[in-house]
């Protein structure tokens, strides 16, 4: 399967249904009353975390979702049928934005939270009768469902990470650990996307990830580094592989300089990360050497020399990983952050657009024109009367508005006439 680890997904909520405009007429039963039924909830959309996906590659590919749309009401009090829900599955790991917002992070498997959601139903007629009103000729449209782009960003969850330059061999030592079996070969950039391995050790364990070589530039876009150092970004501490041989005509010493300053210059909390370095491939003759160069460089480090193919020394690595991940709590992580309107919240904003045109902006309003049928005379008189007591008429006159002026809220254009207080 290939491995995709950012999607942007186009989600539509389903509409609400339409109320019912409707009157009981029946034989023998005079003045049946109203009888118009409520539209049904349009569908919401939900995202839920599953420990069995590794990649956002169906996203991507079926980029566009939709919730079914509730019913229309009916005469005989009968209401509209709710539009089907839909649940998206992503992988543990997905981050979730909205522009440059994040609105969920999901770290646990089984988290499931609401994305988009659905439009009200529309009230029949029968939702309005009242003792003063016996005969209310109004019914609402179907609000619509929220329709929204998101972007997916998978970072792979993983306690230890591997990096280290391109051959320094990753991927030997993460089969060697793990049952992980990832593809190996003598050329750069072998390994294509992360690869995790959950590695047991003395009757403990926790999950390695191997990412893609990096090389100098890789924070630029150089080689495969910047697709995946966000992959780092949940690991608890990272193992540097260093080849003994160099890469690229760089020394080893200086190579670890590199790559540290390739870190900080992605993330600095990537690369205040604590780091052991472990000097691979200590079976070549120049393997001995450079670790005693390495050691008199890097004082105070933690620094193995092992060879991943034979297995030397790679006990004494793991041995130190469970004492630090032991010691060390897990990174907090934030959760399900979905965000959450203020109850302080104006109700609305109103502003001058153009010369005699004025624009009402706010969920409050803007959700009473989708849903209000103009072309009803007392749906019309409603709608007038609940934008005065909101303080929408005070709120325009206060703007400088003039009869005659255009009136925006939402999709719909009004004219102001101040002899019925409405717009």
């Amino acid at each position: 399967m290939q491995f995709i680890d950012t999607a942007r997904v186009y989600l539509k909520a389903g509409k609400g249904g339409d109320g019912c405009l409707s009157f009981r007429r029946e034989k023998y039963i005079p003045r049946g009353g109203p009888d118009g039924g409520n539209g049904g909830k349009g569908g919401d959309i939900y995202l839920k975390a599953d420990s069995d996906m590794s990649t956002l590659l169906d996203l991507a590919l079926h980029s566009r979702r939709s919730a079914g749309n509730g019913g229309h009401g009916q005469g005989s009090n009968k209401n509209g049928k709710n539009g089907e829900d839909i649940t998206i599955y992503v992988p543990c790991g997905t981050v979730v934005k909205r522009g440059e917002r994040v609105v969920a992070d999901f770290i646990q498997p089984d988290q499931k939270v609401l994305i988009a959601q659905g439009g009200r139903g529309g009230r029949g007629n029968a939702s309005f009768k009242s003792n003063q009103y016996k005969a209310p000729r109004i019914a609402e449209k179907g609000e619509l469902g929220e329709e929204i782009a998101i972007d997916l960003e998978l970072k792979v969850l993983a306690d230890v990470g591997l990096v280290g330059f391109p051959n320094a061999g990753k991927s030997t030592f993460l089969a060697r650990v793990s049952r992980a079996r990832p593809k190996i070969a003598e050329y750069p950039f072998t390994t294509l996307s992360p690869q995790l391995g959950l590695v047991r050790h003395k009757e403990k364990s926790f999950v390695l990830a191997d990412i893609p070589g990096l090389i100098e530039g890789a924070h630029t876009g150089k080689g495969l580094g910047i697709q995946f150092l966000k992959h780092l970004e949940r690991t608890r501490v990272l193992i540097h592989l260093v080849d003994p041989s160099g890469f690229g005509g760089v020394e080893p010493v200086q190579g670890i300089r590199v790559l540290e300053r390739e870190l900080k210059e992605f993330s600095s909390a990537l690369y205040k990360k604590p780091r052991f370095l472990a000097v691979n491939k200590m079976d070549l003759s120049v393997a001995a050497l450079e670790l005693k160069k390495i050691k008199s460089k890097r004082r105070g480090w933690k620094i193995f020399g092992i060879s991943a193919v034979t297995g030397s020394g790679v006990e004494k690595v793991l041995d130190e990983v469970l004492r630090f991940l032991s010691q060390s709590k897990p990174s907090a992580v934030s959760g399900v952050a979905i965000e959450e309107k203020s109850g302080m919240e104006k109700e609305f904003v109103v502003r001058k657009v153009e010369s005699h045109v004025f624009e009402v902006c706010g969920r409050s309003v803007e959700r009473l024109v989708s849903m209000t049928r103009f072309g009803l005379p007392e749906a019309l008189r409603r709608f007038q009367g609940i934008l005065k007591k909101m303080g929408v008429d005070r709120e325009l006159r206060r703007c400088g508005i003039q009869s005659g002026d255009e009136v925006r809220i939402g999709t719909q254009e009004l004219e102001w006439r101040p002899e019925d207080s409405a717009s």
